[in-house]
């Protein structure tokens, strides 16, 4: 049973999730750094707060993939899924053991968020601390309604914006605020780039699974776009992240150091052309993989480079 939630929490997404809590953090730490006049930056690995933010966007990923499990399993918009079983739909997992453990998720996910909240801004800041926990309960709102309900936003073209906001701006530009306690409209930049690279996963999962999407009435924006605006849309999404990374980069250039994060765009640059030539739709599911880590290390190398 344990191996079953351990598949239905989808271990392949966790490192897209943190990709933006790598970046803030990094860049939020580096201004503590300057501000104080030391230079090691990396004890940003040895934070509390970078652990605890890490430790509950993990929570929030597994409580979203639960419930995507759990909304598409009960629906039965996973009945000829081309990628990874679904443990709902199989039978692996009832329908409510699934709610179960969405509810035991959520409460670890929001402990690690109060324990965040209270490294970050202690008793001194409790505007912030209300502000924050706000901001985590409607997390767990928005991964639940993804594919849970009705009126699941999921399944009316919705998802991509809750991705761009969630894993991009919230993620990058929450976890800078957590070190500073000041907004950077700078950093949007990244937080856009690190946006649009984690909604051009979810554009791909969909392109991958847009027929049995239109058959299950799953309207996702690449259903409502069809497949070849769809394709137009994942090209704008990968150059627009480069675009908005130089950007910044250029913005405060001090060394050619800084654009070490180009390495990661490599394999993104020849997602676009197997995107582009691609005819049989289950083939992409072995992109979403490459994106997905592509992403991790721009975010990584994005960071690191804009130490020095």
């Amino acid at each position: 049973m344990i191996h079953n939630f351990i598949k239905a929490a989808r271990l392949r997404t966790l490192p897209l999730s943190v990709s933006g809590i790598i970046v803030g953090s990094i860049l939020g730490n580096q201004v503590i750094y300057n501000y104080s006049e030391l230079s090691d930056t990396s004890s940003v690995l040895l934070s509390s707060t970078f652990w605890l933010a890490i430790l509950t966007t993990i929570g929030f990923q597994v409580l979203s993939n639960f419930a995507n499990d759990y909304g598409d399993g009960i629906k039965g918009s996973d009945k000829n899924r081309i990628g990874e079983e679904r443990m709902v739909s199989s039978g692996a997992i009832t329908p409510s053991q699934m709610k179960s453990a969405m509810v035991v998720t959520t409460m670890i996910t929001l402990l690690f968020a109060l324990l965040l909240i209270y490294v970050s801004f202690g008793r001194e800041n409790f505007k912030y601390s209300i502000l924050f926990f706000g901001l985590g309960i409607a997390s767990v709102a928005a991964a639940i309604k993804y594919t849970v309900g009705n009126s699941a936003y999921g399944y009316n073209g919705f998802g991509d914006v809750f991705v761009f906001l969630f894993f991009g701006l919230l993620s990058v530009m929450g976890s800078y605020f957590l070190y500073t306690k000041e907004i950077n409209l700078k950093i949007f930049l990244p937080a856009i780039s690190i946006g649009m690279l984690s909604t051009a996963v979810l554009n791909l999962n969909n392109l991958r699974d847009r027929e049995e999407d239109k058959n299950n009435n799953k309207n996702t924006f690449v259903v409502k776009l069809g497949k070849q605006k769809a394709k137009k849309y994942h090209y704008f999404l990968i150059l627009g992240a480069l675009f908005s990374a130089l950007i910044y980069v250029f913005l405060d250039f001090k060394s050619l150091y800084q654009l070490i994060f180009l390495v990661a765009f490599i394999p993104l640059i020849k997602n676009i052309k197997t995107v582009a030539q691609n005819v049989v739709s289950a083939d992409l599911d072995i992109e979403l993989k490459k994106v997905a880590l592509s992403t991790f290390l721009f975010a990584v190398l994005f960071g690191i480079s804009q130490i020095f």
